[in-house]
């Protein structure tokens, strides 16, 4: 068992066992409410496609995707400690073909707060973001864009939130570090995802290898808002800016996020999950060879099992 799989599954048993405490109210005695509201959400969707003589064609394959979504929020007079894990992985393999990877992200926030004048509460946030498996610009490169921990993203914010209530968060930081880590060799040689890259010889002798790590010193907004559209249906959006002082600033890092749960009873649901990405110092080449900066779009659509454990009733927002 490797590193990366030894994480993933650190994580998930770490939610996993703080989710042991959600059992219907039914099955325990009544008992005072907890400082601590505890959810997590298990999905996995499956599909299978085969084709026999079909005049209309198709390659034959299964597809799958599974997510975890957990929270474990504290709150007691003036302290509010927020913690929110999304991780998700799929794939799609045809038979004929290596697996081609559909999704593939580990998501950590944790923000302490500490109540100034509601609503209003001095923060410090820390953030972390990767992936687990390598990444590919197409599914037939056999060159590697990205892999686990390349990139990773390192976010530490402190400033004021504004909480009116569970539903809506703004946190303006004015001194936000994000800090880039590398650590594939190849890929910082090449100087991805903003590092400084290697330098070479006018023989192409390696010179100077390729920085594994880069900080940022910037300003950071980050809103979170969430709501029951109507019955079993709940919306949930994080939408996040980043300047960097110390160079172009006016370059805005864009890190969004929107996801739709349908609910269709306790075993089944489906899921839509919209993701929009804009980071100056990440170079995309694009159909026609142009390479540069560009706006990142991800759409992820999901129906299958899902089951929900929390510790408390949630109420209609």
């Amino acid at each position: 068992m490797n590193f990366r799989e030894i994480t993933l599954l650190g994580l998930m048993s770490v939610f996993m066992v703080s989710s042991l405490q959600a059992q219907d109210d039914s099955e325990l005695p009544p008992k005072e409410p907890s400082n601590w509201k505890l959810k997590s959400i298990f999905s996995l969707n499956v599909t299978q496609s085969s084709f026999t003589n079909w005049a209309s064609g198709g390659r034959n394959n299964i597809s799958g995707l599974g997510f975890i979504n957990a929270s474990a929020d504290y709150s007691k007079d003036r302290i509010k400690w927020a913690n929110q894990l999304s991780t998700g992985i799929g794939g799609v393999q045809y038979f004929d073909e290596d697996l081609v990877k559909t999704d593939d992200v580990v998501d950590i926030q944790s923000t302490f707060s500490y109540g100034l004048q509601d609503p209003w509460y001095l923060s410090m946030m820390g953030g972390f973001r990767t992936q687990f498996l390598d990444g590919f610009s197409n599914p037939e490169d056999s060159i590697r864009s990205s892999t686990f921990m390349a990139p990773g993203y390192v976010n530490i914010s402190l400033g004021i939130e504004y909480i009116p209530s569970e539903n809506l968060k703004v946190m303006v930081s004015p001194l936000s570090g994000k800090f880039t880590l590398v650590q594939d060799q190849t890929l910082a040689n090449q100087g991805a995802f903003g590092v400084n890259p290697a330098e070479y010889s006018s023989m192409d002798e390696l010179l100077k290898k390729g920085d594994n790590f880069r900080a940022e010193l910037g300003s950071y907004i980050r809103v979170v808002y969430k709501k029951d559209l109507m019955e079993n249906i709940s919306m949930k959006s994080r939408i996040e800016f980043f300047s960097n002082y110390m160079e172009n600033p006016q370059n805005i890092d864009i890190n969004g996020e929107l996801i739709l749960d349908f609910k269709i009873n306790k075993w089944f649901s489906a899921n839509i999950q919209l993701n929009v990405i804009y980071d100056d110092d990440i170079d995309i080449e694009d159909r026609k060879g142009n390479v540069g900066p560009r706006t990142q779009f991800k759409q992820v659509i999901g129906l299958g099992i899902a089951y929900r454990l929390a510790n408390y009733e949630e109420k209609k927002k």
